[in-house]
Order: structure tokens, then C-alpha cells, then sequence
């Protein structure tokens, strides 16, 4: 076995933020909610302090809600609206992740069962290396998530919290990067 997948560098790293909208997270438990948007606050910031692109995505926005204005902060984008589960079934998301030139793909937001599920099991069947920070995922049942994050293990994605993620990327202390990002760690 390889073990290249573990492995994640700022320059290879690419983070897809999938539906952090308000109808999805209103479905959800409050204390679920308010910790994976914590810890993608945290992923966000490590992508801003190490320059990782960021694509956002809406599922059916019409339905779902627009993205979470503690989220739409930092967009840079507009986020990509979708009708499939998966962001790789639709052409205007796979233009944008292919302008980025990126072969591992951080996947974070809602719901682990379905599109983060379906966007993984997407990446890698196209043999990219999928993180997906189980802290930063959710699904509005427990089983649900338990089962999402079961099977993308078992499909070959790297399963992992959001710092294990950050400090992977930081590699060593005391660089201006380490001290910038524990300011969201501590």
C-alpha cells in the first residue's frame, strides 16, 4: 500500500465546500451545525494563509436556501448552483475544479451521505486523492454520517478531523503560518 494519499501539501490541496445552505442546516441539530462551522472556519483560514483555492457549492438553491452568511464571508466566488448530488455531474463545476490544476481534493459541508458521499466516490474514480475531515461534514442523522464516512474509507478516501488536516499542512512550528493558524487552533 502507499502511502502518497496520506500525505497533503498547500500546493496540491484544493477544498470543495458543498452546500452549506439554510435549509439544510436548519434540519440539522444546532451543536452539529455550530462544530462543523467552526472547524470549516478553520479550514478556511488555513486556505487563506496558505493560498488553497476554494470552490463553493448551493443544491438547489431555490429549495435549499442560499450558503450561510457565516459562510459566504469567505467567498471569493459565487458558489456553483448544482442539481446533482454530486459536484462532478455538473459541467460548470468541473471547468472551475479543472482551472485549479489540483490532485488532492478537501471535501467539507452537508450531507456526508449524499453529496459529499457521491462528489468522493466522483474524485476517486478519476484517481484523485480525497480528505474529508469528518468534523467538518454532517448529515442530519448520525447513522447517516457514520455511514457516508464508512464508505468513503472503504472506497479509498482519507478520512480525518480538521486538525490532523492543518497540521499536516503546517509540517513545523514556529513558521509565520503556524503562528497565524493557532489563532484558530487553540
Amino acid at each position: 500500500m502507499s502511502l502518497n494519499k496520506f500525505f497533503l501539501s498547500p500546493e496540491e490541496a484544493l477544498i470543495v465546500a458543498v452546500d452549506f445552505q439554510e435549509k439544510l442546516a436548519n434540519a440539522m441539530k444546532d451543536e452539529v451545525v455550530d462544530k462543523i462551522l467552526s472547524n470549516a472556519t478553520k479550514i478556511f483560514n488555513l486556505a487563506k494563509v496558505f493560498n488553497i483555492p476554494v470552490i463553493f457549492t448551493e443544491q438547489y438553491p431555490k429549495g435549499l436556501g442560499q450558503t450561510l452568511q457565516n459562510i459566504k464571508i469567505f467567498m471569493e466566488e459565487e458558489p456553483i448552483e448544482k442539481l446533482h448530488f454530486s459536484c462532478l455531474k455538473e459541467e460548470k463545476f468541473i471547468q472551475k475544479f479543472l482551472e485549479k490544476e489540483r490532485k488532492k481534493i478537501i471535501l467539507i459541508g452537508m450531507e456526508t451521505h449524499v453529496c459529499i458521499l457521491q462528489t468522493a466516490l466522483d474524485f476517486l474514480a478519476r484517481d484523485y486523492v480525497i480528505f474529508v475531515p469528518k468534523d467538518a461534514v454532517c448529515s442530519r442523522r448520525k447513522e447517516d454520517w457514520k455511514t457516508g464516512l464508512e464508505l468513503i474509507g472503504q472506497a479509498g478516501g482519507v478520512v480525518t478531523c480538521t486538525e490532523t488536516l492543518i497540521f499536516q499542512i503546517l509540517r513545523k512550528a514556529g513558521t509565520a503560518e503556524f503562528k497565524k493558524m493557532l489563532e484558530f487552533v487553540k
